[in-house]
């Protein structure tokens, strides 16, 4: 049985490199909402940054919305 993952785009406003870019997660947290603050790595070193949730999606994995080998997961939902 394919269990539904919980996908969030991310868009990081306060690192002026990406602002305006939407980038897609793993969030283990469900109970995530738009507009929710997460901590997730970002770029080939991961470095952690804060950013915003802009849309949340539950989907199996084939139906991921970036190729599930290379999304990450946000690190914390910051509340």
């Amino acid at each position: 049985m394919d269990t539904l993952l919980c996908f969030v785009s991310v868009e990081f406003i306060n690192d002026p490199n990406v602002v305006g870019i939407k980038y897609w997660y793993v969030c283990k947290d469900s109970s995530v909402k738009v507009g929710d603050k997460v901590i997730a790595p970002l770029g080939r070193h991961n470095n952690t940054q804060e950013g915003v949730v802009r849309e949340v999606r539950f989907d199996k994995e084939y139906n991921s919305p970036f190729p599930i080998y290379l999304i990450k997961y946000v690190t914390k939902v910051v509340r």
